[in-house]
Parts: C-alpha cells; sequence; structure tokens
C-alpha cells in the first residue's frame, strides 16, 4: 500500500491538472462563442452566393466554359486536410488524418497525389510521409482571416489552370454542435455541377451588368475562396467543440480519481494509526 505522502502528492497533481482543464474548457467556450458566430454567419451567404452562381449558370446559353469546371483524365490529386495547430481536442485531428489516409488508399492510389495542409497538425503529420507537401499555408489558424485563406485557394485554383493537378478535395470537419463534428471529403475542384430541380423563373431573371460572361467570370473564383474558408471555419468552431467536450470530460476524470484517491488516502491514514495504537498496545503489555 502505498504511504500517505505519495498518496498526497498524487492528489496535489490531480487537483492541478483539474485547474487546467477547468480554465481550459472555459477558455475554449468563448472561442467557441466567436467561432460559431463566424460560421453561423458565413453560411447563409455562401448559400446564397453559390445559389446565384447556379442559376445564372443555368440561365446562360453559350456563356463562356467555366475554366474551373472543366473535367479532364485524372493524373494527380490535391488534397487539403484542415486540422488545428493544438491538441488536446480528443480525435478531432485524428478524425481528419484517418479521412484523408482512408481517402488516398480507396479514391486516389492509383493516382500521384500531394498533400496541402492547413493547420500544424497535419503538416507535421504529412511531412513526414511519402508524399508531396505545400507548405507555405499550414500556418493560417495563427491569424484566421480570409485573406490568409484566400492565398491557399489560389494556389490551388491556378495550379489547377495550370494543369498541375486534375482534381482538389477537402477534408474537413463540419461544426454541427459542441459534441458533435462531422467528417467531410469535399470535391473543391473542378467544380461539381449541382442537380436542382424545377428553377422558378423568378430565381433567374437577373439584369447583369457589363456582361452575364463576365459576371460569371467574376463570381466562380470568389465563390471558390469563399467555400474553402467557410470550411476552415467549420474546422476551427469544431476544433473548440471538440476540446470544450474533450476538456469537460478530462475534469469529469479528474473529479472521480480524485475520490479514488482521497478514499485511499483516508485508508492508509488509517491503516497507519491503527498500527501505531497496535505498537503502544504491544509495547504496554511488554513493559506489564
Amino acid at each position: 500500500m502505498a504511504n500517505l505522502k505519495e498518496v498526497k502528492e498524487r492528489i496535489n497533481s490531480v487537483v492541478s491538472t483539474q485547474q487546467i482543464t477547468k480554465a481550459m474548457k472555459m477558455v475554449s467556450a468563448a472561442k467557441l462563442r466567436r467561432a460559431q458566430d463566424k460560421i453561423v454567419q458565413m453560411r447563409p451567404y455562401s448559400q446564397k452566393l453559390t445559389n446565384i452562381l447556379n442559376n445564372v449558370s443555368a440561365a446562360s446559353e453559350g456563356a463562356a466554359d467555366i475554366i474551373y469546371a472543366e473535367k479532364r483524365e485524372v493524373k494527380k490529386v490535391l488534397l487539403i486536410p484542415v486540422t488545428s495547430d493544438k491538441g488536446l481536442c480528443g480525435a478531432f485531428n485524428t478524425n481528419i488524418i484517418k479521412a484523408t489516409n482512408a481517402a488516398i488508399k480507396d479514391q486516389f492510389s492509383a493516382y500521384d497525389v500531394t498533400i496541402l495542409p492547413l493547420g500544424k497538425k497535419s503538416y507535421e503529420y504529412f511531412k513526414k510521409s511519402k508524399y508531396p507537401v505545400i507548405s507555405d499555408y499550414y500556418q493560417v489558424f495563427q491569424d484566421l482571416n480570409f485573406e490568409n485563406v484566400r492565398l491557399a485557394a489560389e494556389y490551388a485554383m491556378g495550379s489547377f489552370v495550370a494543369g498541375d493537378y486534375d482534381q482538389v478535395y477537402l477534408v474537413f470537419n463540419e461544426f454541427k454542435n459542441v459534441a458533435t463534428q462531422i467528417v467531410r471529403t469535399e470535391q473543391f475542384l473542378p467544380m461539381a455541377k449541382e442537380e436542382t430541380t424545377e428553377v422558378k423563373t423568378s430565381e433567374v431573371d437577373y439584369i447583369l451588368e457589363p456582361s452575364r460572361s463576365y459576371i460569371i467570370e467574376e463570381l466562380v473564383p470568389t465563390s471558390l475562396k469563399i467555400q474553402l474558408y467557410k470550411a476552415v471555419l467549420e474546422s476551427n468552431a469544431s476544433e473548440h467543440g471538440a476540446r470544450m467536450t474533450a476538456m469537460d470530460k478530462a475534469t469529469e476524470n479528474a473529479g472521480e480519481l480524485l475520490k479514488e484517491l482521497r478514499l485511499m488516502y483516508n485508508r492508509t491514514r488509517q491503516a497507519a494509526i491503527t498500527n501505531e495504537i497496535l505498537e503502544i498496545v504491544a509495547g504496554a503489555e511488554a513493559l506489564g
């Protein structure tokens, strides 16, 4: 049985850890609120922009082909896994890495795969792999804003147009709620044409200046950049939700461990007292 000093040290250690996990949970809760507000505001804008683009494209006859929708024989694929910069968020980062590896094995095993990681955790993992890694944009979460994400999107878009890659896929966590994050693997390029049902005339009745083709050429790059920015915001909110949940669970586990350690401390203390009493009684009897 452990002595009182060892048990006391373990109790103090667990108490310190519990205080840290409580503080991290509170910090994540505050960050989650801000991140959740951003993604809630971004979703309607992204959806509306996509709907306008689809409606304008559907209503255009003889419009120039969209270069970002060009389909060609697939030989080279760019994967963009979005993770966090830090750990202590449960299986958040592990799920993205697993999903990326599964996509490489199941979908892209016959192609040349390149990784463009967003987030330090994915960069640290894939830089040790056999796949080429684009290391210019993984620090996007150090200062998360549209301009930094735009640079990564422009690289992917420019490389696709230049023929460096034939397909580009995003792998990220979609934020559902604090306890639930859904891993998504979505095609970024070439743009997938959404199948729409009946389109009302009022939805496509636009007056376009200077021309329909020009508007499409301007809308498409903006829509793609917004799509990547939305995925990054989804991942950011998911990260804080996952960390908040993980720290809450860690705090609960620390509480359970403290109960066991305090019970052990009391038992050890009682055993020590009993031994002292027995020694005293034995000594008294010897003197008698």
